[in-house]
């Protein structure tokens, strides 16, 4: 991959971006795969890159803003500027099938992956979110009760969004405004996948609650997770056999799945797995979807890449 500098459509400011372009001739897809909550867009490129290069994908890694702990970054309107930005200097570096531009991201990843589903959804083929934080609010919470993460999670939402959220108005509204959960209605057309592991929250800083809640407000409401069983999942570390899906996916490889509800254009499953990303069923779901086409949510076939999962780096 190699190293570029975009400017800001938002502000002007320069925005580092590492970006592969396949060897393949002719039109073909785009992946744009965003980076984790403490990092900028180096670390964890070269399995994305690896995958892509197998898959004859244009590859893009867009830095927008770096790490979760400053004002301007976190979830704000430059963040999505800036990985828009990035997917429009892609396009025009190649010859990028348009009917096949995706997004992915995993952990602050999959948070940004679903803020720029809800808040830009215009463009993108589909987007799959891994492990994702959905309610900045909720995950304040969560981790300031986590021995593990008390001191630095919580700390930097609050030095992202201006202050103490449960003392400070202005913060607390900046949290929610940072947060997918938000804007999440945005996304009713856009394919979105989205993917955690059960025992996240536990050995993993995210919850699966806030993966299920993501699901959650895009589904029909006959479609939706009961109160109950998200408290089941969370809590309990699992999911209860009386939950368990039935079905098998093979692209999961390794990775058994245990729960999964499909409704409209959104999916959920739930795999035995901890904070981590399953490429190869993520690019199975991706690259078998096309621009404004329903998204076909059963099982696909193995896409055969040689790297199935790695964890999401915090």
């Amino acid at each position: 991959m190699k190293h570029f500098t975009i400017p800001s459509s938002a502000d002007g400011a320069p925005q580092d971006v590492l970006y592969k372009r396949a060897e393949m001739r002719g039109p073909r897809p785009l992946v744009v795969a965003l980076h984790t909550w403490s990092y900028h867009c180096e670390r964890g490129t070269n399995t994305m890159e690896t995958v892509c290069t197998e898959l004859g994908c244009d590859l893009i890694c867009p830095d927008f803003r770096g790490p979760n702990t400053r004002p301007e970054s976190c979830g704000s309107k430059l963040v999505v500027a800036d990985i828009v930005d990035a997917r429009d200097w892609a396009i025009a570096q190649s010859e990028v099938d348009l009917e096949r531009v995706y997004l992915i991201g995993g952990s602050g990843g999959g948070h940004a992956t679903m803020l720029v589903a809800g808040r830009a959804p215009q463009g993108w083929a589909a987007a799959s979110a891994w492990c994702g934080i959905s309610d900045l609010l909720a995950w304040h919470a969560e981790t300031s009760a986590m021995p593990k993460f008390r001191d630095s999670y919580p700390h930097h939402i609050e030095v992202a969004c201006g202050g103490d959220i449960h003392t400070n108005l202005y913060a607390r509204m900046s949290a929610q405004e940072r947060s997918p959960i938000t804007w999440l209605e945005g996304a009713r057309n856009l394919p979105l996948d989205i993917n955690a592991g059960i025992h996240d929250g536990h050995t993993g800083s995210v919850p699966v609650s806030q993966s299920i809640r993501a699901y959650n407000l895009l589904a029909a409401p006959e479609d939706r997770v009961p109160e109950e069983d998200i408290r089941l999942m969370t809590e309990g570390d699992g999911v209860p056999k009386h939950l368990r899906w039935q079905g098998t996916d093979p692209c999961y490889r390794d990775f058994t799945v245990l729960y999964r509800r499909a409704s409209r254009n959104v999916r959920l499953t739930l795999f035995e797995g901890c904070h981590e990303m399953v490429r190869s069923a993520a690019f199975a779901f991706l690259l078998g979807t096309r621009l404004g086409q329903t998204p076909n949510w059963e099982p696909h076939e193995d896409p055969g890449v040689s790297v199935t999962t790695a964890s999401l780096n915090y």
